[in-house]
């Protein structure tokens, strides 16, 4: 419990640490660029500020309304998501080759084949629209009303999403097992208690996550890649969150248990076919390519010589905004799957879980499906 304890208060001191330095390289890097006569600099952010402002005003009205659509209609938010997500992206490509300089076509290219991949992609996982609709609408179904709204506010103040995950996923959890917990005092426990697994969390759950696409692409036989999985997983997952928020566990701990009560329900064909990821990163990859092209026409109009790197700027801008405001998703979701793995014969659940599983293990003796984004 000492070493757990002190893991924690390590991880903390490295996070706020973390955004003292990145704190103050802002300060320091805005005001050289305001000061600084020379004409060398790369930075000017007099010329870049309408662009950049405008598309992030673009991408937070459009992750506002892209939640509220989201929690009406997940059928048509996920099925949208899918369609539309290679067409923005491919228009995005076209201003990227229209600015005209070398390093543009380039990444008007990657950007083009990019689109092309996920066209392929939603084509290969279309037959799981339907599981994947109604595990949206079970799990979005359970948090109160004040926990949306502190999903959406955190947009504004900038919080990272696996705060929100712990937040969130904390009071779903709670109120599947019929027990109320107020967001707000969820919210405060985790800034004080848990800031520090967070930390680790988001260091390790990213790592994990790219080990464990490596290993899929490498290993030689199945067996041999649900082995390194297991290992990955069992040291690092996000579903980990859960119980960091419920249990006041560490991260590590979390994780292992997560996964290990997975493994023993027989849940992770699931888990490894859910598409609340994919949704997340493509939702994030459609806003990006949004604030990408207001920014890069407005550059175009204004300043033609920054319109590559405001525009690179820009679609990272609206991508990290966008996964701030679908973590709640990712939460609910989570906290679904591992109420779920707990009590499998809970009166809470119906049968959706219960009949994807046959249903994979049909389909698998067939042909395999495509794997899903885990992040």
């Amino acid at each position: 419990m000492a070493t757990q304890q002190y893991v924690r208060i390590t991880f903390q001191v490295l996070f706020y640490l973390h955004l003292l330095i990145t704190a103050a390289m802002v300060v320091f890097i805005t005001v050289y660029g305001l000061t600084s006569d020379s004409r060398s600099q790369s930075f000017h952010p007099l010329k870049w500020y309408l662009p950049i402002l405008a598309s992030t005003a673009c991408g937070g009205l459009i992750c506002f309304m892209w939640q509220w659509i989201t929690f009406k209609n997940p059928g048509k938010a996920l099925r949208a998501t899918f369609w539309f997500t290679p067409l923005l992206t491919s228009l995005m490509a076209a201003v990227f080759v229209h600015i005209g300089t070398s390093l543009s076509l380039v990444v008007g290219t990657v950007s083009f084949l990019s689109a092309v991949a996920q066209s392929f992609y939603g084509c290969c996982v279309s037959p799981r629209f339907e599981y994947a609709t109604n595990i949206l609408s079970l799990s979005t179904a359970f948090p109160s009303a004040k926990s949306k709204v502190l999903a959406l506010s955190s947009i504004l103040i900038g919080f990272l999403k696996n705060v929100i995950q712990v937040t969130i996923s904390r009071v779903a959890y709670l109120h599947i097992l019929e027990v109320h917990m107020d967001a707000n005092e969820a919210n405060r426990d985790t800034i004080r208690n848990f800031t520090g697994c967070v930390a680790m969390g988001s260091i390790l759950v990213p790592v994990m996550t790219l080990l464990r696409s490596f290993a899929r692409l490498t290993c030689c036989c199945a067996g041999c890649y649900v082995g390194v999985s297991s290992v990955l997983m069992n040291h690092g997952n996000r579903w980990g969150f859960v119980h960091v928020g419920v249990y006041n566990h560490g991260f590590l701990e979390s994780s292992y248990v997560t996964w290990d009560v997975f493994t023993r329900v027989g849940m992770l064909p699931i888990i490894d076919s859910d598409l609340t990821g994919s949704l997340c990163f493509l939702s994030g990859v459609a806003v990006g390519a949004i604030c990408s092209m207001v920014s890069g026409m407005l550059s175009l109009l204004m300043h033609q010589s920054y319109a590559m790197d405001v525009s690179i700027y820009a679609f990272f801008i609206g991508y990290f905004m966008c996964r701030l405001a679908m973590g709640w998703l990712q939460a609910c979701v989570s906290a679904y799957y591992v109420a779920y793995a707990e009590n499998p014969m809970s009166n809470q659940f119906d049968s959706t879980i219960p009949d994807r599983l046959e249903q994979i293990k049909r389909s698998r003796a067939s042909s395999p499906e495509p794997e899903t984004i885990l992040n």
